[in-house]
């Protein structure tokens, strides 16, 4: 199975400074943070590539449940806490697994059997979907257009020009439109007007994203999505 960066939210010290001893003895699971609130994991997500959230639920300035409820595209999530009585609200949130304190090593085990099920379910579908192109229309035709050709992506208000390695196509499509058909783990927005291919990329320079093809800048609001690229594996 891949490395998978995990984060620990709990306001308990005790707690935290157990489970990470159990993790620490499993070389599939890397600690990306420990964290006592729920302020600080939200922190965490923004830079930071997290695959799962040991998630407690009763704790100061927010709870862990409306926590997770807060989260768009939520990483995998196991709840640890010593109320049992939030059990059927947890299973409601889709979460892994529900721990209660204190966890023994071979709960967390179980827990973790879990966590290895969904992600080989999750790679199975997102291979069985995976495309290798799309189909544009541009000029009254559909044109197939191969990711592995796409060089970037430029948004001209309610246009798009998908920039090839021998052609220029343009197309009738927004950005978004656009960026919904492209497939997450090759392409990567920068910016409002930019989508770049994730193989062209040599460098982040300052608020730059130098490429093989030309250098594009990275707009403001989408420096926390060039961090968690940079950050991941």
């Amino acid at each position: 199975m891949q490395i998978l960066n995990y984060l620990i939210v709990d306001d308990e010290p005790q707690a935290r400074k157990l489970l990470q001893a159990y993790m620490a003895t499993l070389n599939q699971y890397r600690l990306a943070k420990e964290c006592s609130n729920a302020i600080e994991a939200y922190e965490a997500l923004q830079t930071l590539r997290i695959d799962l959230i040991f998630l407690d639920i009763k704790m100061p300035l927010l709870s862990g449940t409306d926590f997770l409820r807060s989260l768009k595209n939520p990483p995998m999530v196991i709840f640890t806490t010593a109320y049992n009585k939030y059990a059927m609200e947890g299973y409601d949130l889709n979460v892994v697994d529900y721990l209660l304190k204190p966890i023994a090593l071979p709960r967390l085990l179980s827990a973790l059997d879990k966590v290895t099920n969904r992600v080989q379910t999750n790679t199975t579908a997102t291979q069985t979907q995976q495309a290798s192109h799309i189909f544009i229309k541009s000029e009254n035709k559909l044109v197939k257009i191969s990711f592995a050709d796409i060089l970037l992506i430029e948004g001209m208000q309610n246009y798009v020009k998908i920039h090839l390695a021998e052609k220029v196509i343009i197309a009738a499509y927004t950005m978004k439109a656009l960026e919904a058909m492209l497939p997450g783990e090759k392409f990567l927005r920068v910016h409002k007007s930019f989508i770049v291919a994730i193989n062209t990329i040599i460098a982040i320079n300052g608020n730059n994203v130098e490429t093989t093809y030309q250098n594009i800048p990275i707009g403001v609001s989408f420096k926390n999505a060039v961090l968690k690229y940079v950050n991941r594996i």
